[in-house]
């Protein structure tokens, strides 16, 4: 039963930490470049484990589709925020890094982020509500293996995010635009 939770765990860690990472930099290969087939085979393999891990009772299941859409609804969304950012970025290629931050428009940027973040936000919503019925009947087992995968997913953004702070640290475009 551990080593299944163990498994299962390293996995996601696999699986959560690789498309975080290429998300740092949209021209590089990641989810940006990955096409729809691939991303969907992606979003089932979480939910795989996701599944796996919790081991449902089949009264626990009648809850599970309503997860499993604000799961994939929630990826989806990422996706094209990503592909968003892709464009965005592909515009500007002929471009420096200096002229690209001298005709950017601060009030569009803020704009945009805006709804980026509602639509986080709302997709972050939809999968706390869609997770809330079902988890009032997971066991206290259950509840500690879905923690251990929270807690392996968290980890892995929490280092992704830390990757990109040292990548801007140390990008010398960034010393000329703050000199």
């Amino acid at each position: 039963m551990m080593k299944t939770v163990a498994a299962a765990a390293v996995t996601t860690l696999f699986l959560a930490a690789s498309p975080v990472a290429y998300a740092q930099a949209p021209s590089a290969m990641g989810p940006a470049h990955m096409n729809p087939a691939d991303l969907a085979k992606l979003t089932d393999a979480r939910i795989e484990i996701i599944k796996a891990a919790l081991q449902l009772t089949p009264d626990q299941m009648k809850y599970w589709p309503a997860v499993e859409d604000a799961i994939r609804v929630r990826a989806g969304d990422r996706q094209a925020r990503i592909a968003k950012i892709a464009e965005t970025v592909g515009k500007g290629s002929d471009e420096s890094a200096l002229e690209i931050l001298r005709n950017r428009d601060p009030v569009d940027f803020l704009d945009r982020r805006a709804e980026a973040l509602a639509q986080r936000s709302a997709d972050l919503k939809k999968l706390a509500g869609a997770w809330r019925p079902l988890y009032a009947t997971l066991s206290p087992e259950q509840k500690r293996r879905m923690a251990a995968l929270a807690v392996v997913a968290l980890h892995a953004a929490g280092n992704a995010l830390e990757q990109r702070r040292i990548q801007f640290e140390d990008d010398d475009e960034w010393l000329v635009i703050l000199q």
